[in-house]
């Protein structure tokens, strides 16, 4: 506690003992003595508050920093403690969720409309500990935003900004033109006529639903540990974020997916380059040297490129004449290769004769991202107890909403033909 605090409280215990005294008419010689003693230690206690408030005034602003960002601290770790196995059990019979679950989950009610229970995005981040893809274990922490969520996505890793939208719908503007710059013709003329600062909004609208099926049988429900709580995040994780990465650039615009970036291409206004020709490393540079003449990078390591594997192999396997360089290591001196992503998820399978297929480079500009990728509150959590009624087990659908859009086209290009 506060020496001030203390002092305060003091200060108002003498008050009423002495409230007590005065109101005597003939105080004896003791409390005579004993109001004159009061008297004397409210002086050097006022003396002494003084001080307090004085030498306490630092720690009261680091106090009131503190304020400012608890909030989003204390949520932090109370969704750290999350537990979907909660979930699954209050689904499968009734289980009554208590601590931290229990407030976050009573936190996002209040917030939006569920027709089963709200699982926060950040409870599916895979956990401190757990055995990833790779066969590693890799600590991550929570964190309070979706693009930490999925560090491993291929729309991450090619500068989509993700975010989430409590309800309704959202607009980004983004700058299309602004100030003109022009000298003067002579001594008494005017300089360039000014032009009007406008912005283009992008729309991000909850129109588009993913859906996310599991089976969880009865010997799991009985195993209610950490099993079946790192069973089903790195279940729903997996599942959500390789369709997020497949619709994000393939999505068909209809049967309810958003319209992908590569897919979308022309309805975006992205450029299509046709190679026509077996991928090098003059080809993305004539790319990269488009961008930054468009003033949408400022040097190719600023570029990101996602390629199918096979595109990779070839130009692993391409040597420059009379060297042992590869294209790829020509690509790489220029283009970082932590800035190179590989899929065969977000980019279709090469096809024809010859066989091609596509390549996808963007850039953030000024700040903004090539694109967008919104989900609005939280994941829905709904209980199916009768479709595995006959073995006892349960079945879980997860609902979750989002959207896409692209900020600015000329952040991206697609090249189309490569063989």
């Amino acid at each position: 506690m506060l020496d001030s605090v203390k002092i305060q409280r003091r200060q108002s215990e003498i008050r009423q003992t002495l409230a007590g005294l005065v109101g005597k008419e003939n105080p004896d010689e003791a409390e005579t003595r004993q109001m004159a003693e009061l008297d004397t230690e409210y002086r050097q206690n006022e003396t002494r508050y003084r001080a307090a408030l004085i030498a306490e005034d630092q720690e009261r602003r680091e106090a009131g920093a503190d304020l400012e960002t608890r909030d989003s601290r204390e949520w932090a770790d109370m969704l750290g403690r999350f537990e979907v196995r909660q979930v699954a059990m209050a689904l499968d019979h009734g289980h009554q969720l208590d601590g931290e679950t229990a407030e976050i989950v009573q936190e996002l009610r209040s917030q939006g409309a569920y027709q089963g229970i709200p699982v926060p995005w950040q409870a599916l981040e895979t956990r401190a500990g757990e055995t990833v893809a790779s066969g590693t274990p890799d600590p991550v922490q929570t964190r309070p935003i979706i693009d930490r969520l999925f560090p491993a996505s291929v729309a991450a890793r090619m500068g989509a900004q993700m975010i989430n939208i409590a309800q309704g719908e959202a607009e980004y503007p983004v700058a299309t033109s602004g100030a003109s710059v022009g000298w003067q013709t002579s001594e008494t003329g005017d300089v360039a006529a000014p032009s009007a600062y406008a912005t283009t909004d992008k729309p991000l609208a909850p129109d588009h639903t993913l859906g996310v099926q599991m089976k969880i049988t009865r010997k799991a429900l009985k195993q209610s540990g950490a099993a079946l709580e790192q069973a089903v995040r790195r279940d729903m994780n997996g599942a959500i974020a390789q369709e997020v990465d497949r619709v994000s650039f393939l999505g068909a615009g209809s049967s309810g997916e958003q319209l992908g970036v590569i897919a979308g291409a022309a309805t975006y206004g992205i450029t299509e380059t046709a190679i026509d020709a077996a991928p090098s490393w003059a080809a993305f540079r004539a790319a990269v040297v488009r961008f930054m003449t468009a003033n949408a990078a400022g040097s190719p390591d600023a570029v990101r490129m996602m390629i199918r594997p096979e595109v990779w192999s070839d130009l692993d396997d391409a040597l420059i004449t009379g060297t042992a360089v590869s294209e790829w290591e020509r690509l790489t001196r220029n283009i970082p290769a932590g800035n190179v992503a590989m899929s065969s998820n977000a980019l279709a399978a090469p096809a024809g004769s010859p066989e091609v297929t596509k390549a996808l480079l963007t850039t953030t500009a000024g700040g903004v991202a090539p694109f967008f990728v919104a989900t609005w509150g939280a994941v829905d959590l709904i209980r199916d107890p009768y479709s595995d009624a006959a073995s006892g087990g349960l079945r879980l659908t997860a609902l979750a909403t989002m959207d896409i859009t692209v900020a600015r086209a000329v952040q991206l290009e697609v090249l189309t033909g490569l063989q």
